[in-house]
């Protein structure tokens, strides 16, 4: 990601966990997972919209998973980092830009 004030950096599980300062906003297993942690409501809606699972080891946390098998995958990956980059850096009103994608 080339998104002003995000670092890449080795996820203590394997991976890239991408941060924002010092908070992550989430990481990525190879090529095929990545997992992101969403405050409850968000978490919520990204699985009942499809875009997301619960987390494949920890699915009554916040966190989500996102299996990456296509382009269109992880074009909804990064659509989700993208929101987490919105939150983060109080940019775009996620509320009324990113967030109003979630379902489609």
């Amino acid at each position: 990601m080339s998104w002003p004030g995000v670092e890449a950096v080795p996820h203590r599980f394997g991976g890239t966990e991408y941060r924002f300062g010092r908070k992550e906003m989430g990481h990525v297993h190879g090529d095929r997972l990545a997992d992101l942690p969403l405050p409850r409501k968000l978490h919520d809606e990204v699985i009942a919209a499809g875009r997301a699972q619960p987390h494949h080891v920890l699915p009554k946390t916040g966190w989500v998973s996102c299996w990456m098998a296509t382009p269109e995958d992880a074009a909804g990956v990064i659509a989700l980092f993208r929101i987490q980059y919105d939150r983060y850096s109080g940019g775009a009103d996620f509320h009324t830009a990113g967030h109003r994608k979630l379902g489609g």
